[in-house]
């Protein structure tokens, strides 16, 4: 893996296009005490094609790359960029390991099982800092904790979306294979087994179910449910928390000359994008509403909010690895078999996003950062 040092000391070069269609500012060397080079500074001849392949439908958890769309980050970075919306039945990886897109969003653990698999996919900068699965059961009916699962009916989507439960489960010596220590059913992308009390407890993301959950109403009040009428378990306590949302591409297109040029432009406008939802709220909800996501305002509200709260604070700038949580999530990778042994120290590098860094303006860590309080509404209206 580069270091930035090294990296940023040739990151004047790489920052001028080879086909000569950008000019660029060069990012500050490390330590240099320059000032950074304002993006508007930029001049573009042409801007250069690129595909990023979503990992779902369009919805707030993608916010900040449709808000560098809308504000014109990614032309700023001489970048001509198309979102490709994902579905059940497409895999992020497959589509930029067959060069149909060269950047792409996934779970670390799905990339990490692609990548073992042969793909040459490298995670260039970890948008998400933290986890967003919970596992949700009632009040009055509590699954307050993993031990608590046996002999229950605990609902998973799946698909790769399960190795957190799972290793947690057989930590407590519950083996979630078999039928005698705990039914797992297949849950569809909703909360509808666990609102018909077909579940004990159903797999939500903080920004997506759990607000479908609060967005129902109870009707033996007539009120929406409230967040005392459940309990929930987070995996970032139970210790088996995944690194989820990250940026990846394929390692023999960054080596071509040039890609690791757009590489960290792209990068660089991205996280401005993510800048940009967490300083404008309210205007990056309606960028994600102008986009046409599914599902309504107060909802897309809610995503934001918590996924500003998986990204920020970012402690070493946004999309810079955290060692720890990258050695966690390679663990419980192995441990639930999704991969035979650790990948190569290549399966992830710093350098592109921290020079990334180098051409950002205002903050990157999101230090102060503090989330707002959003009403939800029956059925995310």
């Amino acid at each position: 893996m580069k270091t930035r040092t090294t990296f940023l000391l040739t990151v004047a070069a790489l920052l001028v296009l080879a086909l000569g269609a950008c000019v660029a500012p060069a990012a500050p060397a490390a330590d240099s005490g320059a000032e950074e080079a304002p993006m508007d500074d930029m001049a573009c001849a042409e801007l250069t094609p690129v595909k990023l392949q979503l990992q779902w439908v369009t919805q707030s958890q993608f916010a900040g790359y449709f808000a560098a769309v809308d504000q014109g980050f990614y032309t700023d970075h001489c970048l001509d960029v198309t979102i490709l919306e994902g579905a059940v039945d497409i895999v992020p990886q497959q589509v930029v390991a067959s060069g149909q897109a060269e950047f792409g969003l996934a779970w670390v653990p799905k990339v990490l099982a692609s990548r073992a698999e042969g793909a040459d996919l490298v995670n260039i900068a970890q948008v998400f800092q933290r986890s967003g699965t919970l596992e949700v059961s009632w009040a009055d009916a509590p699954v307050a904790t993993i031990a608590d699962m046996a002999g229950k009916k605990v609902g998973t989507w799946g698909f790769g979306n399960e190795h957190e439960l799972f290793v947690a489960m057989r930590a407590e010596g519950i083996d979630p294979n078999n039928p005698d220590d705990v039914t797992i059913i297949q849950q569809s992308f909703d909360m509808l087994a666990l609102l018909n009390r077909e579940l004990d407890a159903a797999q939500a993301m903080t920004y997506n179910e759990y607000a479908q959950v609060l967005e129902a109403i109870n009707p033996e009040t007539g009120e929406l449910f409230q967040p005392s009428d459940l309990v929930v378990i987070d995996f970032n306590d139970v210790g088996t928390a995944m690194l989820q949302d990250h940026v990846f591409a394929r390692e023999a297109w960054l080596a071509e000359e040039g890609n690791e040029d757009i590489a960290v432009r792209f990068l660089a406008a991205s996280f401005q994008g993510w800048q940009f939802c967490r300083d404008n709220f309210d205007a990056c909800v309606q960028v994600v509403l102008d986009n046409g996501p599914t599902l309504g305002h107060s909802h897309m509200s809610w995503q934001l909010n918590e996924i500003n709260q998986l990204i920020w604070p970012s402690p070493s700038g946004i999309g810079v690895m955290d060692q720890a949580l990258w050695d966690q999530t390679v663990q419980v990778s192995v441990d639930g078999g999704v991969i035979a042994e650790a990948p190569s120290a290549g399966a992830f590098r710093t350098d592109l996003a921290e020079a990334a860094l180098g051409l950002l303006e205002g903050d990157a860590t999101g230090e102060s950062y503090s989330p707002i309080e959003v009403e939800l509404v029956e059925g995310g209206e």
